[in-house]
């Protein structure tokens, strides 16, 4: 399946990447953490990773989210991820990944919470 990344931003200092299809070693890891960069040296300081639309994620998929949570923590920002559900939920807590990003159910929750912070 192909991926596809859809960008918004539902707050003033907020925003969401939208990603449907799979994540898989490779192009779409790049993909992915290319997005991420770019968001990242614009300053952006919130981004939320919307998993709601993933059906699948490997492992090379939780090292490129872990390489774009450090490079938003290294730019002054922060990312979390939204809408994680079955497979994705079990491969984030059997990489222990759960326990370093904040995961919310919706990106509007997590939008709602940084909303809320600053």
């Amino acid at each position: 399946m192909i991926l596809f990344l859809d960008k918004t931003s539902p707050k003033p200092g907020v925003d969401v990447v939208h990603i449907r299809g799979s994540i898989h070693a490779g192009p779409d890891c790049r993909r992915l953490e290319q997005e991420v960069e770019q968001l990242a040296g614009a300053k952006h300081r919130f981004v939320i990773l919307d998993l709601a639309d993933v059906t699948h994620i490997d492992s090379a998929a939780i090292g490129s989210i872990v390489r774009c949570l450090a490079r938003m923590k290294d730019s002054g920002g922060n990312l979390c991820l939204a809408g994680c559900g079955g497979m994705i939920v079990s491969s984030l807590k059997l990489t222990r990944l759960d326990k370093v990003v904040e995961i919310f159910p919706t990106a509007a929750a997590a939008a709602d919470k940084h909303s809320a912070t600053n």
